[in-house]
């Protein structure tokens, strides 16, 4: 395509965005909603994931021991526990850095809970912290720990502990998160796409005799096509430019308003500066091309060319 041709399509189609005035406002708005709630669904599924990590990085099998068995045992289970390849580590907490972990949860008011208790009369049990590669198949990688102490004649594990069912509620969450928005989207871009193609055809049937001209003066298809290309490429994009900026704006000063109370929940949010890029990415990607598809759809239908 040459320079001058091109510049003619988009020119035609600035013009087109211009004319129809109050079709385009309806186009580009309509864009601007459905991608703004987009965004606010992309935004949450970013925040969900990050605290899904940060959740997954403290999700532990907790596996205690009973309280007669020999030292050669807990090296066995430990050696049978850490050979399962689900494991990505395991570290053996003694009865007595248990005792101070618990004195240290438990805090100033219930350190007098715990003064009678010292290395002598430890009621708590040896156990084994396991961390695992899929955080998702903790509760498969639990079962196999009970099963390896159910083999044992000596039944050396006491009990495995790991959440269950607050692990399991934390990916059903979050996976629902994710499809929730997925079928939003997927609605919201439909309708968009119902608008610029009713915009396109507006702009066809005001232009049909002029077309009919350019076709008998021997206008090629693609040369009638694409100012209407351009037209529903440029409504996309305004609408989707203008909802990244509004979206980006009011995310980053709703995180540094939360930042404080979040903070002292240990919780982190994803900043601007981490999610800006991707997220305008998606954002105009996705109206542009909206915007060239509802194009597609109406010069295919409408357009007898």
């Amino acid at each position: 395509m040459k320079f001058s041709t091109l510049l003619r399509h988009l020119r035609e189609g600035s013009l087109s965005v211009v004319r129809n005035g109050w079709m385009s406002f309806a186009s580009i708005s309509s864009i601007a909603i459905s991608l703004f709630i987009l965004g606010v669904f992309l935004l949450l599924t970013l925040n969900v994931n990050n605290l899904t990590k940060q959740i997954e990085n403290q999700v532990q099998i907790r596996v205690f021991l009973s309280l007669d068995i020999s030292r050669e045992k807990i090296e066995a289970i430990g050696r049978s526990i850490g050979a399962l390849p689900e494991v990505s580590r395991i570290r053996f907490v003694s009865k007595a850095e248990g005792l101070e972990i618990l004195r240290r949860n438990l805090g100033e008011d219930g350190q007098g809970i715990l003064d009678e208790y010292d290395d002598t009369n430890n009621p708590l049990p040896d156990s084994y912290t396991v961390e695992v590669v899929d955080p998702e198949r903790i509760a498969e990688v639990a079962a196999k720990i009970r099963a390896i102490g159910d083999a044992d004649p000596d039944r050396p594990i006491r009990s495995v502990r790991y959440g269950q069912g607050t692990v399991e509620m934390l990916f059903r969450v979050t996976n629902a998160v994710r499809n929730v928005g997925l079928v939003i989207v997927l609605g919201l871009a439909f309708t968009a796409t119902l608008l610029i193609s009713n915009t396109i055809r507006i702009t066809i049937f005001a232009r049909r005799r002029e077309i009919g001209i350019m076709k008998l003066v021997g206008a090629t298809n693609s040369f009638i096509r694409w100012p209407f290309f351009v037209e529903g490429a440029l409504l996309g994009f305004i609408g989707s430019a203008v909802t990244t900026a509004v979206l980006l704006a009011a995310y980053n000063w709703l995180v540094q308003s939360l930042q404080l109370e979040f903070g002292l929940m240990m919780i982190r949010l994803v900043t601007v500066r981490e999610s800006g890029l991707l997220v305008a990415g998606v954002l105009i990607g996705i109206g542009t091309l909206i915007g060239i598809w509802g194009s597609a759809i109406s010069v295919r239908k409408y357009l007898k060319v």
